[in-house]
């Protein structure tokens, strides 16, 4: 496993609603914010976001209000899920590196959307948890939500939280720091 040089990171985005899932809707990846990571330089490439149209429900409001991503931009721009893990494991080589992710949330739906969709997993297991990694080298007693833990590292925010390119971005800059205090 390469990890020395290069590690992936991902933020997923996925559909959600204020109160229970409506009846025939599930949670469904809607964006896949990804970036690359060079350790050593710290430098943050190929930040992407990569839009999915949903199948299986559809943008809420408040999906929409928290994430900016709306129905008719997934309509139009949106890869199918299937087209979305070609493209990471074409253009990021997925099953080679390390990847990383803020708490275990990305892990979890995309095992399970791979899973439900009979899609082999794109990633190794190879994971980095940085919500983890974080709290336990900025000896925090309870981890912190990412935009808590940029403000504690006087990192700024860039671009809009909860959305994964940016937040993708975001986590890389969190890692990089985690890398050189461990």
């Amino acid at each position: 496993m390469k990890t020395t040089e290069k590690i992936i990171i991902i933020d997923l985005e996925a559909t959600c609603w204020n109160g229970p899932i409506p009846n025939g809707q599930v949670n469904e990846i809607i964006e896949i914010g990804i970036c690359e990571l060079d350790t050593i330089s710290g430098a943050i490439t190929k930040n992407k976001g990569i839009l999915i149209k949903p199948e299986q429900s559809t943008v809420s409001p408040f999906c929409t209000e928290l994430t900016t991503i709306t129905q008719e931009l997934l309509d139009k721009e949106g890869v199918s899920f299937e087209e979305a893990i070609e493209i990471l494991e074409n253009e990021y080589q997925t099953d080679q590196y390390t990847w990383a992710s803020y708490g275990q949330y990305d892990l979890n739906m995309l095992k399970k959307q791979c899973s439900h969709r009979k899609i082999g997993y794109p990633m190794t297991n190879q994971h980095i948890n940085v919500k983890v990694l974080f709290a336990d080298l900025f000896g925090l007693k309870k981890a912190t939500g990412m935009n808590g833990a940029l403000h504690l590292l006087n990192i700024p925010l860039e671009g809009t939280h909860h959305r994964g390119v940016d937040d993708a971005k975001n986590i890389a800059k969190m890692l990089h720091w985690c890398l050189e205090n461990e």
